[in-house]
């Protein structure tokens, strides 16, 4: 519009730019069905040269080179067709503004109507609305991943300055063991049939029951993830909330313990809000990168961590394993969660007569979210049982969900300020191996209704696992001779006055 005289030349420096990173967000799109991300940008740096090697055998195929070159073709038979757009010379500066108010004033508008504006806020909107589009995906994707590297790279650092647990002793010291902590994301107890839900979601989970230790009054401290596993993977909890800083994490514990450390996620990874999580999983010895989706809302099954999980627990030599695995779980949207044969609940059967119409598809889609966790929770069970290795496994979810739980409200999700018992209470399991059995004969009988929030969770990991160290308090352990209730407080713990105790919100049955 402004230089129709350099029209050729201009469209073909800009096709150049967009052919060749379109070629990689293209490539990549094709093998994963996933837009390019600044967690993909993590995955390769983080990669070596034997890894980059395997990945090129892997995915590379003949028409690739063919399929480059039609494309290649495609974009200067365009190139060949663009011919002069000529104006006025005033119509094209007019234009042009109208193009750039549209582009990056109308995204700002709410900030300006309420004179909010600030410049910061504005570049991360524009950036946002900018990033799915070539070339941006790929250059916004590496400042991201630079600045999420740098805040990572800094909780890093202060975890390596804090000293070993005092006094570590490991019962089970030199005997081979492979323990294992699955954790969810969003599933709510209420809606399991193991927990008496009146649809059968979780038939698998069921069908093991004489095998679990299935805890009937655990909570989560907070609705959100990264603010619980800040609390349930570390020593901090609602009254101590910055002890993660001072103090080693489950993960230090663990490798101080002489367990080769592994981390499999189907979460995201390198992003804004995740930081905390790579973190945690950087601690270990070696991690597994699953989901480097840009959105949350991808189809994303968490049936991805079997083959890694099984490798894991089959082909690598260390004798003494502690693996997390972290699920997508029942995140919402809940009908990305599930593949399309795990769509059983269709109607209203099975649910409660209150439950309105319009609720009625997002409770189903939940619940079908439900069904498949508990689909891929007993593999994971299922497959330490066939590889007969000596160890247990937990499994809990991070927080739970309101999906209209209760008579006469339309709460959807979660929200701390407006707390319901169903955003917290959350299912708590525990399946041991006959080997770890025979030798750690345990009677959960009378522990099961204990009432317990996971911010005390390292605790009871230590108890489990025969690790005890100055510090370890066997009245927070759940499973502990000496467990002591506490006030299960919820709620944000920089305001000490906000916190309540869920206790006062939940019945016994919940």
């Amino acid at each position: 519009m402004l230089f129709p005289k350099r029209t050729r030349q201009i469209s073909a420096a800009i096709g150049i730019i967009l052919c060749l990173f379109s070629l990689v967000s293209l490539g990549y799109f094709s093998i994963y069905r996933q837009e390019f991300s600044q967690s993909v940008i993590f995955i390769i740096f983080e990669s070596n040269a034997a890894e980059a090697s395997e990945y090129i055998a892997q995915y590379f195929v003949w028409w690739m080179i063919p399929a480059a070159f039609i494309y290649i073709a495609g974009a200067c038979f365009l190139w060949r067709r663009i011919r002069p757009l000529r104006l006025s010379r005033r119509s094209a500066w007019s234009l042009v503004a109208l193009i750039m108010l549209v582009l990056f004033v109308y995204p700002n508008y709410r900030q300006l109507r309420h004179l909010e504006f600030s410049t910061a806020v504005a570049a991360e909107i524009i950036e946002k609305r900018m990033e799915p589009a070539v070339p941006w995906q790929i250059i916004f994707g590496y400042t991201q991943y630079r600045k999420q590297l740098a805040g990572m790279r800094t909780l890093l650092d202060q975890n390596n300055t804090i000293p070993p647990l005092d006094k570590l002793k490991d019962t089970n010291a030199g005997l081979p063991a492979t323990l294992v902590l699955v954790i969810g994301e969003s599933t709510n107890r209420q809606h399991m049939s193991l927990y008496g839900y009146a649809r059968a979601t979780t038939p698998r989970l069921d069908a093991l029951r004489k095998e679990l230790a299935v805890f009937t009054q655990v909570v989560a401290p907070r609705p959100y993830t990264i603010e619980t596993l800040q609390q349930v993977l570390t020593f901090a909890d609602q009254e101590n909330p910055d002890l993660y800083l001072t103090r080693p994490s489950l993960m230090n514990m663990m490798k101080q313990a002489g367990y080769k450390t592994f981390w499999i996620t189907n979460q995201q990874t390198m992003t804004k809000r995740n930081t905390m999580l790579t973190n945690f999983s950087q601690q270990m010895d070696e991690q597994i990168y699953l989901n480097n989706s840009r959105a949350q809302n991808s189809r994303e099954y968490d049936s991805n961590v079997f083959v890694p999980f099984n490798k894991i627990l089959l082909n690598d030599p260390a004798e003494r394993k502690f693996i997390v695995v972290h699920l997508l779980g029942t995140h919402m949207k809940y009908d990305y969660r599930y593949p399309p044969e795990y769509e059983v609940f269709k109607n209203r059967i099975g649910l409660p007569d209150w439950v309105t119409d319009d609720q009625v598809p997002v409770i189903n889609s939940y619940d079908n979210a439900v069904l498949f966790n508990d689909f891929v929770v007993s593999s994971l069970i299922g497959a330490m049982a066939s590889s007969q290795v000596n160890g247990f496994l937990v499994y809990f979810s991070d927080h739970g969900e309101d999906v209209f739980d209760s008579p006469g409200h339309a709460i959807l999700g979660r929200n701390e300020s407006k707390p319901t018992p169903p955003m917290y209470t959350v299912p708590f399991i525990v399946w041991s191996s006959e080997k770890w059995r025979a030798t750690h004969p345990h009677n959960f009988a009378g522990q099961l209704g204990r009432r317990y929030g996971t911010s005390h969770f390292i605790h009871t990991w230590a108890d489990l696992a025969g690790i005890s160290f100055d510090g370890f308090d066997p009245g927070k352990s759940l499973v502990g001779k000496d467990f002591k209730e506490r006030p299960l407080l919820v709620g944000d713990p920089g305001s000490q006055k906000m916190l309540i105790d869920l206790r006062t919100l939940m019945p016994d049955k919940q």
